[in-house]
């Protein structure tokens, strides 16, 4: 259980930067007098107006969105005390060959750091573990610009909901100390300019998320996409076998409807560009994909799918669009075991029929790990007649490939535990060769560094942000640090 303190006084900071203290964007402030290592505080969101330069001269471009933001939603009667910290380090710098650097790892100019050089013989740098309060306290403004102000009421907190978790954190100051470039200086740039669309879009607000995790501005796992809005996920098999229809006493022609939709959402999800022309109804093509191949589709909800469906499709398919149907993936839907006529017909003429089940198993594994799904590889499994079986071996493959991405990555964490145990320095890292040992020790199949090396890259990417890379002269120098844990669900 975390022990409870006792906060009887603010930190004073302009509010955009306790913001960024807030989100992980920074970890350090620039407080006007040194802070003791060990002390702990509320953190007071002021008025940017204290600030020594214009906020386009004050802040890096890449902040000045967050800014704009505070600067029209700041209270003149109130403020919101949302966060507190710890000092864990308070460092004096005067060193002007620093301060590029330091202004690439911070949200803050080159240009502040020599101002406030010039008006003191130091910078004060404070190194600060910030948590959240369980609530946000509401005071009064105080009015006035000093280095830490009494809280009206004393606060009682703990250390249950950090900002960054130890390892984060601890990689980090590391990070800063050492004046170490920024890893992905690209994403910070793409980061920026979509904050403004994350306040009102929820899919640029994923997206937000999920590179701060990447950058190591949080230490929150990656969103999935099991939210309320894909609920309908589970419930594809029971629209295909109409068990919904004995339930809402839907008539045939609904109860069809609803599973050409949920075909056509599942499709989307797993990322064909479906051609909203062919919406199916009576005498129509149930669906029909454009991107990023061709493929022709007829969903047949019920007990079991009708004999005629190959030939319907078959038909339907040459006239709408004779110029792609021979060379296109045909694909039935529907529930069942298809009769031998049905089997014959579908094998004669290139058409996979699969269930409604088989669909459900793809989009879930789809929504759980976003683009595991390669249409391309998926389309060699789509066999002639029934391909159930076919798929859900392809399914299987995906999963195996997730899972020995997920011990790669947990043979690097291993490793760094080993060596945190040790006393080593903190933010191992680690040869090709070093992890495929580990590896090895306790994994089959056996791999060589090669293979090895080829996952770290690809779990090294800033796409994908599982582990970190140090690039090295050659490919055998290269070494490689824990990120962030790959849950297979």
């Amino acid at each position: 259980m975390s022990q409870s303190v006792l906060l009887q006084t603010a930190l004073f900071l302009p509010a955009p930067e306790v913001e960024a203290l807030i989100r992980g964007q920074i970890i350090v402030a620039m407080p006007r007098k040194f802070i003791h290592p060990g002390q702990r505080f509320a953190l007071y969101p002021a008025n940017v107006s204290i600030n020594l330069l214009p906020n386009e001269q004050h802040y890096r471009s890449n902040f000045l969105p967050v800014v704009q933001n505070f600067i029209g939603n700041l209270s003149t009667e109130t403020v919101l005390i949302k966060s507190w910290a710890k000092c864990e380090l308070c460092q004096m710098l005067n060193a002007p060959e620093s301060l590029e650097a330091l202004s690439r790892l911070t949200i803050w100019t080159t240009e502040v750091f020599q101002q406030t050089l010039v008006q003191k013989p130091y910078i004060f740098l404070a190194f600060l573990r910030v948590h959240l309060l369980p609530e946000p306290q509401e005071i009064t403004v105080q009015h006035q610009s000093g280095h830490f102000l009494p809280l009206p009421n004393s606060l009682t907190v703990s250390e249950a909901n950090p900002v960054l978790n130890d390892r984060t954190f601890a990689q980090r100051k590391r990070q800063l100390e050492k004046l170490e470039p920024p890893l992905h200086p690209e994403l910070e740039e793409l980061q920026s300019a979509i904050a403004s669309l994350a306040i009102s879009q929820p899919a640029a607000k994923q997206l937000d998320d999920d590179i701060k995790v990447f950058l190591g501005w949080s230490s929150d796992k990656l969103i999935k996409q099991t939210d309320a809005n894909l609920a309908w996920i589970n419930d594809i098999a029971k629209l295909g076998d109409r068990s919904i229809e004995l339930e809402e006493r839907k008539t045939n022609y609904l109860a069809g409807t609803d599973f050409e939709n949920v075909v056509r959402d599942s499709l989307e999800l797993l990322g064909f560009t479906i051609d909203y022309a062919h919406k199916g109804g009576a005498g129509g093509l149930d669906l029909f994909c454009s991107k990023p191949y061709p493929l022709f589709g007829e969903c047949k909800a019920g007990r079991k799918i009708p004999n005629d469906t190959a030939v319907q499709l078959l038909n339907l398919g040459m006239l709408r669009r004779p110029d792609l149907f021979n060379q296109a993936a045909k694909l039935i839907i529907g529930p069942g075991e298809p009769t031998t006529q049905l089997q014959d017909a579908a094998k004669i003429q290139g058409m996979a029929i699969i269930k409604p089940e088989t669909l459900q198993k793809l989009v879930k594994l789809q929504s759980n790990h976003r683009n595991s799904v390669d249409l391309f590889k998926l389309k060699e499994y789509l066999k002639a007649g029934q391909s159930d079986e076919e798929v859900e071996k392809y399914i299987d493959q995906v999963y195996t490939d997730i899972s020995l991405r997920s011990q790669i990555i947990t043979a690097v964490k291993e490793l760094s535990e080993q060596d945190n145990e040790t006393s080593k320095p903190i933010h191992p890292s680690f040869t090709v060769t070093e992890i495929r040992v580990h590896y090895n020790a306790t994994h089959n199949p056996r791999l060589n560094d090669e293979v090895v090396h080829d996952l770290l890259i690809e779990l090294s990417s800033p796409l994908t942000g599982y582990l970190g890379r140090i690039k090295g002269s050659d490919w055998n120098s290269d070494r490689f640090y824990f990120l962030r844990d790959l849950l297979i669900n």
